[in-house]
């Protein structure tokens, strides 16, 4: 311990002072054993025999290094030593010996290793249970127990399908799991189904056996209980039998495998001395030159068959069977037991097996893939073989003669594959729809719209290449990139509609018309001649935009009135001086002089200097009254001139007035002048009714101007840069108004319109179409029966659309060809040749057989078939397999007659049938000869010579079958709605057609081509699809009058529902409750306050009420006319109805006055008050002033003072204005947009501090600040409707043949509906029923019985023949028969299988033989299932042999029953459970049922299987007791159970009887009944009386339960009782009056969806 202290010390100093040499690191002992090395060695032996306190430790490789990627890398670790409790130390403590490496060589991974290596997934293995688990196992298992299984993985190189390293494997991809959960299911035992029906006994006679059988249903499965036996048999007796039974039976044993018999010389070796004579008087006979030639040409043609025969080796030799004479206890025994006349045959001829035999394989050929391809990289190689020789009578059919590999293409070279990607033409101009709320006469003029819209453009495929990606946005690779087919394109198609705006023109806005202006000349500047214009003008108040532009559409902007004597600049005064007597006079005749101005002709105030020729306004003569004198006002402003112009019928006049202020005194004063004075006219607007102005055409097309340079403009894509400048044009003419055009010289020719501007010419787009596509490729095989003439076609698409005067696209862009004609289909045939001799087993092999004759007797014969072109050319023998069908028979049975047999030529054709029903066809054979002597051959029953058939029937009839197809629209042009064709309405409506199939059928009820009925195959029938109906709104509704007749305020317009939308028409905008409108608008508006102004007269002179001592003086009244009248520029015009001005603000229409005395002082009217200083305040005031007029006389009353004065008063003489501003309007679109952008508009309010809105100047001139936006811009949805893509053409046929295959065609939305749109309809598949046809198929007989020749048991043969049969094609419909030629043209396939088997060997058991029954058909496909859910195991399906026993002493000799399984695909899950009749008596059937409805043996749980017996122990003997279903013993009804001590029944006691007397019993005769058993007819008559017993005490001698039920129900009905009888007894309260039972209003509202 102590070494070890010191040691952690001396590197803990180590540490700390790190610049110590190493001989202070290191501890004592191993100091000593470097100094002194005698120590040394001693140390090393100790060490040796010491445990090791040092070790090496190494950390994780570090990543492969290398210049070159695989196997070149060089990967590195860290190596230190440690001790080890695990600290690090010197390595020179650890033995060098043992260092490990701290470099390795390592395989370098790059990213194309990912084509060559991957991992390889072993499969699972089986599912093993978990140990910890499977120690505690449930008694009962639910689902199954839990495992684990687990698969190996490695890593492998592709091509040399060699295993790697898994860290090259892991660079790309993790390891996939090694193991995972797994399921081992419950056991499940063998499930068989019930047993059959006994069968017959047997013998006929004596003692026999019967037997039935079972089936299973279920295999056993996952260590379940194997199968029952599936027979039961039992012995069974018939009558005694008459003659003894016989032991024996003749039994024959299979056919050996064919051989072939000695060879030739063997053969000819023996018969040469036989017949050496007769080949001499042979030879001798054929040295005729003409027999040798047809002899040469013989063996020729054999030697060329053999020639044509080389696929098939066909050899025919010979096999032998034993025939045994078989005792019932199955040993043989000597023949002779056995008598029969004829012994089975026990040789014949056969055909010598032979099997494939194929050439070696060819190379492979060059790899598919010719470029690399990253998405797919590798592609297939091939290579081929042939047969040399066909098999014949094999079993094995011959191997696969093509072989596939995927392969990687080889080189440096290789180029990457060509890419595919989407493409897109140009968006196409935007459409715009209207909304259903401007649903107005617009619609049919949809180049006026403008807003929101929807835009479209074609996607197609073309080649995207590196090169072309990267310049694809230059247009000569656009052009470039033609159309490909576009199941090249792999990617999501771009969208190829959009939503999309048309800006909206702005219209031009003016403003009113100013005032006339005064006679000037058309130009000051330039002042000719005495003819001048007075003017009136508006101004633009908002600048118009799109149409041609500019100003061109605003309405003129200035009229003109030609006058006389103009000028340019006049004196205006600005106010009168005050009257100056003349001669310095206080009082008497003067003047006043005016105040002026100069002004020009637009009455702005110019230099004074340019009025220099103007008139100076002389001073007006005026009169200072003196005391005593008259006194009248000063003269009121004139009045607006009563007509604007002066013409025949009218003539402009002006008024001004003045009023008597006082009356003159009597001695000397003035006199007032007559009423007449007090009043001037004037005439005024003389010139005539006659206005002209300037009319301007709009600007023309701008044409290119030539003599202007074109702008160096860089021309983009799209084009829309401006290439060059133009002019444009317009029409000037001068316009009289209401007249019309006259000559330019009535119109100031200085103010006369521009009729030319410049304008840029936007540049010239031409069409530009992509190259055509590649011709689409003809058909390249033929098919049979097609004559159609095939075509190929090529397209291109338009990629720029030809605007601006561009080139047109003038050029096709779909072009086809007919294909070349195609070769000739080529069909092949099997040509036989004829039979060769028949070969009989060779008489040396028969020789010895009894019975047998020599050169006779049945034998085989082959021949040899080649293949043929149709029209007869030699073709090579894989055409024929492929194209020709199944190969012809090679070799047949024949037999070449012995004497004794009877011989007949071939049957003859059937004879015609005439048509008739009923009739029959013959065909005849007839006897050649020495059998016509023969008395056998005679024999018509063995040998017949005459065979009938019936002839075909042909009657038919046609029937409807499945059900009517929607209603589907003739395909063709669309028809064109409301003149015009909205997007995505494709015709959807109108009459079509619906169509249901018709079938044919013969007299037979087999099913015949449809053509027989005379049918095109349809019942056809006319519909409707109801067109969709739009919401209908009304017409807009007229402006209401603006919400505030003076400021700002809002009106509204609205449209109400007309019609509501069906059959998915667009639907109606949401109802706005609280207009109670469907749409509606509302916009500010803004009514001028000065629109409608009170006109006051002058004051009439004031009536004296109060008469003075002198007259014309005193306190009196004074009224004036106050009138409402239109304001306009030029000053008010009209009188209009009072209601229109504002009440608040009308004059005073009288007034209380004083009329001076002819001596008093006489003053002016007042003036207007000052204004009040803001804020208001009580402590300002205003004032108003009156000038003195007339001076007093000397006793008259003198001047009061003439100023006046009140307070500041809020809200009554002084008032605070402030803005408001009105309510958002709704979005306003401009007057043609149907949505989109829009902008929301409010206007501001001046409003006086007691809530009056007032004219905006009294705000403007307190320069208040406005801090509101006024506008803000909006959206109104678009309405898009759903667009769907055209129908897809109709599908093929869902069945070939039958009578439910179906036709479908699809639609997609290709634009979903937005907004207010036509919502898309739920139709987007269409099915319509194929024409029907009938179903033929090869299909097999039954086998025949198993028929062994001339014997009674053993080896025999079975048969079965093929025929045609036509069926509907539904599961239930089997086949009817029919003649074999409807069947030529079918491939013969039966079940799935081209090789048909006809004949087979079977087994006939000899009598007493123990033998196996025939499979049972294939159970149904059943799934491992847990409460009907399937666990993933697949389906099984199972078969079974059952063993029959035909006599019992030879059961030892029998053999197993057998069960065969195989997995299916299309399983079910299946429940089990126990079923149960009703009881009889003490015993019912219990039996186990599959869900399906099967009764089954297994399968149900043993545990819960119901009882099937139910007696009583002890038995139930006491009178009217029985045995219930618990197994206790019970009374009958109407009997009470007395129970002893130990619950056991003692005895069954009568229940006394309760009498209720019924209604007819009036008398009082009470009728008694006592209580019958339930199932006892009652002998009572019905309706008389019911008797009714009640047993309160249970067997138990309780009381039952219902006891308990009626006394609370007793005690509820009692406390009710008590509860009303209280409430009865209550006082009521008055009732209260009802205080407002008027009826409220009902209220309608439409909520856009209830029925109206």
């Amino acid at each position: 311990m102590g070494l070890q202290r010191k040691r952690s010390v001396s590197r803990s100093r180590g540490a700390a002072r790190p610049r110590r040499g190493v001989l202070q690191l290191l501890p004592l002992p191993l100091l000593l054993l470097l100094l002194c090395p005698g120590a040394r060695g001693a140390a090393v032996q100790r060490e040796a025999e010491a445990p090791t306190l040092y070790l090496w430790k190494t950390g994780p490789w570090g990543r492969c290094m290398g210049d070159e990627c695989g196997p070149g890398g060089i990967q590195t670790r860290a190596v230190w030593c440690a001790h080890v409790e695990g600290w690090t130390t010197l390595h020179s403590n650890c033995k060098q010996a043992g260092r490990p490496s701290n470099q390795q060589n390592c395989f370098k991974v790059c990213d194309w290793h990912k084509e060559l290596y991957d991992w390889r997934l072993g499969p699972w293995n089986q599912c093993q249970p978990v140990i910890s688990k499977s120690l505690e196992k449930p008694l009962e298992c639910i689902k199954g127990e839990e495992g684990i299984q687990v698969r190996e993985i490695t890593c492998i190189q592709k091509d040399k399908d060699m295993p790697a390293e898994d860290i090259i494997c892991e660079y790309f991809e993790p390891k996939p799991l090694l193991e995972q959960a797994c399921l081992i299911p419950c056991q499940q035992d063998c499930i068989v189904s019930e047993f059959s029906p006994w069968s017959e006994c047997s013998k006929t006679c004596g003692s026999g056996l019967q037997h039935r059988t079972r089936h299973v249903v279920a295999p056993p499965q996952f260590g379940g209980s194997g199968c029952p036996n599936l027979t039961e048999f039992q012995v069974c007796q018939s009558s005694p039998c008459e003659a003894e039974e016989s032991m024996y039976s003749l039994q024959v044993g299979p056919w050996s495998s064919c051989s072939m018999p000695h060879s030739r010389q063997v053969r000819q070796a023996r018969r040469r001395g036989k017949n050496k004579d007769r080949e001499k008087d042979r030879g001798k006979g054929v040295k005729d030159p003409e027999a040798r030639e047809l002899i040469k040409k013989k063996r020729n043609r054999n030697r060329q068959n053999r020639q044509e025969n080389k696929y098939w080796d066909i050899q025919i030799g010979y096999q032998t069977r034993e025939v045994m004479c078989t005792n019932k206890t199955g040993k043989t025994a000597d023949l002779s037991f056995c008598q029969q006349e004829k012994l089975p045959m026990t040789v014949q001829s056969c055909v010598i097996t032979k099997e494939c035999q194929m050439s070696e394989w060819l190379e492979w050929s060059p790899c598919s893939a010719t470029c690399r391809d990253p998405a797919s990289p590798t592609g297939t190689r091939v290579r081929t073989r042939t047969i040399r020789q066909f098999p014949i009578g094999s079993e094995k059919e011959c191997p696969e003669l093509e072989e596939k590999e995927p392969c990687v293409p080889q080189g440096d070279g290789v180029a990457l594959c060509a890419t595919y990607g989407w493409t897109t033409t140009e968006w196409t101009e935007c459409r715009v729809d209207p909304l259903l709320s401007q649903q107005d006469k617009r619609r049919g003029n949809q180049t006026a719209l403008c807003g929101g819209g929807v835009q479209t453009r074609e996607a197609y495929c073309v080649q995207t290449n590196g090169n072309l990606l990267a310049h694809l946005n230059t247009r000569k690779d656009r052009e470039a990139s033609k159309p490909v087919d576009s199941k090249f394109c792999t990617g999501p198609v771009p969208n190829t509609t959009q939503l999309c705006h048309i800006p909206c023109p702005i219209e031009c806005e003016v403003s009113p018309w100013s005032a006339w202006g005064p006679c000037t000349y058309e130009n000051c500047d330039d002042q000719q001649g005495k003819k001048g214009f007075k003017l009136r003008k508006r101004r633009i108040t908002n600048e118009p935009t799109g149409g041609s532009g500019g100003t061109g559409n605003c309405p003129h902007l200035l009229e003109a009135i030609p006058c006389e004597e103009p000028s340019c600049y006049e004196w205006k005064a600005v106010r009168l001086g005050d009257c100056e007597p003349d001669n310095g006079k206080e009082c008497g005749p003067g003047t006043q002089v005016q105040e002026v101005v100069c002004i020009n002709s637009d009455g702005e105030e110019v230099d004074r200097q340019l009025c220099r020729d103007a008139i100076f306004p002389i001073p007006v003569a005026c009169d200072a009254p003196c005391p005593m004198d008259c006194v009248l006002s000063a003269w009121s402003t004139w009045s607006s001139c009563s007509h604007t112009c002066s013409g025949k019928t009218t003539e402009g006049k002006q008024i001004r007035a003045r009023s008597i202020l006082a009356y003159a005194g009597e001695e000397g004063g003035i006199r007032c002048p007559n009423t007449s004075a007090l009043q001037e006219v004037r005439s005024c607007n003389e010139h005539p009714c006659t206005v002209y102005h300037w009319q301007t055409g709009p600007w023309g097309q701008c044409i290119e101007d030539t003599s202007v340079s074109s702008f160096n403009t860089t021309t983009t894509w799209n084009g829309e840069a401006s290439c060059s400048v133009g002019m444009q044009t317009r029409k000037v003419i001068c316009v009289r108004v209401n007249v019309g055009q006259v000559g330019p010289k009535k119109c100031p020719e200085s103010l006369r319109p521009e009729t030319v501007r410049p304008c840029l010419l936007p540049c010239r787009k031409d069409c530009i179409v992509t190259p055509y596509s590649d011709w689409t490729p003809c058909p390249s095989s033929c098919r049979e029966g097609d004559l159609g003439v095939r075509k190929q076609s090529r397209l291109r698409v338009i990629i720029q659309l030809p605007a601006n005067g561009g080139r047109d696209c003038t050029d096709p862009l779909y072009e086809e060809k007919a294909c070349e004609a195609p070769q000739v289909c080529q069909s092949y045939r099997w040509k036989t040749h004829k039979w060769r001799r028949c070969q009989l087993v060779p008489w040396s092999i028969q020789q010895d057989i009894p019975g047998a004759q020599e050169g006779c007797g049945p034998g085989r014969q082959a021949r040899a078939i080649t293949c043929r072109k149709q029209d007869g050319g030699q073709a090579g023998i894989h055409d024929c397999l492929r194209y020709a069908g199944p190969v012809p028979a090679l070799t047949q049975a024949c037999q070449i007659p012995c004497q004794d047999d009877c011989q007949f030529t071939s049957w003859s054709k059937f004879s015609s049938c005439n048509g008739d029903c009923g009739a029959v066809r013959t065909r005849k054979r007839t006897i050649v000869g020495k059998s016509k002597k023969k008395e056998k051959c005679k024999n018509s029953h063995l040998y017949p010579l005459i065979e009938t058939q019936y002839c075909p029937c042909d009657k038919y009839n046609a029937q409807p079958v499945g059900n009517w197809s929607d209603c589907i629209l003739p395909e063709g042009k669309v028809e064109v709605l409301l003149g015009m064709k909205i997007q995505g309405d494709i015709k959807e409506c109108g009459q079509g057609y619906r169509y249901q199939a018709m079938a044919c059928y013969d007299q037979n009820g087999r099913l015949v081509e449809t053509s027989r009925c005379n049918s095109h195959g349809y019942i056809e029938e006319a519909c409707i699809i109801p067109c969709p109906s739009d919401c209908k709104l009304s017409e807009w509704s007229n402006w209401s009058r603006c919400s505030k007749s003076c400021g700002s305020g809002v009106k509204v317009r609205s449209k109400w529902l007309r019609e509501k939308p069906y059959n998915g028409g667009r639907p109606c905008p949401k109802l706005d409750h609280v207009n109670q409108a469907q749409v509606y608008e509302v916009v500010p508006c803004h009514s001028d306050c000065n629109q409608y102004i009170w006109v006051t007269e002058p004051w009439s002179v004031c009536k004296v009420t109060f008469v003075n001592m002198r007259d014309n003086c005193g306190e009196g009244v004074q009224t004036r006319k106050v009138r409402c009248m239109q304001n306009t520029a030029d000053g008010p015009s009209e009188h209009v109805e009072d209601y229109l001005c504002d009440p608040e603000e009308m004059p005073l229409g009288s007034r209380e006055c004083k009329l001076p005395c002819p001596e008093d002082c006489v003053i002016s009217e007042w003036g207007p008050w000052t204004r009040c200083a803001l804020p208001c305040n009580q402590s300002s005031f205003r004032q108003r002033s009156a000038d003195p007029i007339r001076q007093p006389a000397d006793e008259g009353r003198s001047c009061p003072n003439a100023v006046e004065k009140e307070p500041c008063n809020l809200n009554k003489n002084c008032y605070h204005y402030d803005y408001n501003v009105t309510d958002w309007s709704t979005c306003h679109l401009s007057e043609k947009a149907v949505c989109g952008n829009g902008i929301k508009t409010r206007m501001l309010d001046c409003v006086r501090s007691d809530g009056k809105s007032v004219d905006l100047k009294y705000c403007e001139e307190l320069a208040l600040e406005k801090h509101w936006q006024m506008n803000t811009s909006c959206m109104v949805e678009c309405p898009v409707n759903c667009q769907l893509s055209d129908w897809s053409p109709w599908s093929e046929c869902s069945q070939t043949c039958g009578l439910t295959g179906k036709m479908i065609r699809r639609r997609t939305v290709t634009q979903p509906f937005q907004g207010d749109g036509r919502p898309c309809p739920s139709l987007m598949e269409q099915s319509k029923p194929c024409p029907v046809k009938p179903c033929y198929r090869w299909q097999y007989g039954q086998w025949s019985p198993c028929q062994v020749q001339e014997a009674q048991c053993g080896e025999g043969t079975r048969t079965r023949n093929i025929s045609c049969v036509v069926s509907d094609g539904s599961s239930d419909d089997f086949g009817k028969v029919v003649d074999e030629e409807f069947c030529a043209d079918i491939e013969p396939i039966v079940d799935g299988s081209k090789k048909m088997i006809l004949e087979e060997t079977c087994t006939q058991p000899c009598p007493g033989d123990c033998y196996l029954k025939d499979w049972s058909p294939w159970s149904l496909c059943q799934l491992t299932c847990v409460n009907g859910e399937d666990l993933g195991f697949g389906g099984i399906q199972v078969r079974s042999r059952a063993v029959i026993i035909q006599e019992l002493e030879n059961q030892h000799l029998c053999p197993e029953q057998m069960l065969e399984t195989k997995s299916c695909d299309d399983g079910q899950c299946y429940e089990y459970k126990w079923m149960a009749s009703a009881w009889k008596g003490s015993s019912r059937t219990v039996w186990c049922q599959r869900s399906d409805g099967v009764n089954v043996t297994g399968g149900c749980l043993v545990v819960s299987q119901p009882d099937a017996d139910r007696s009583c122990n002890p038995p139930c003997t006491q009178p009217h007791s029985y045995c219930s279903e618990t197994k206790a013993c019970r009374c009958e009804e109407g009997y009470t159970e007395v129970m002893s001590s130990n619950s056991t029944l003692e005895q069954c006691t009568l229940i006394p009887v309760v009498v209720i007397p019924t209604m007819e019993d009036k008398r009082g005769d009470v009728k008694t009944s006592r209580a019958v058993h339930p199932t006892q007819p009652s002998s009572n008559p019905a309706g008389r009386g019911r008797t009714w017993f009640l047993q309160p005490f249970g067997p138990d001698g309780r009381l039952r339960t219902w006891v308990y039920g009626v006394a609370a129900g007793a005690f509820v009905l009692l406390i009710f009782i008590v509860s009303m009888i209280y409430l009865a007894c209550k006082k009521p309260k008055k009732p209260q009056r009802r205080q407002n039972n008027r009826l409220k209003p009902l209220t309608l509202a439409y909520d856009g969806d209830a029925d109206m």
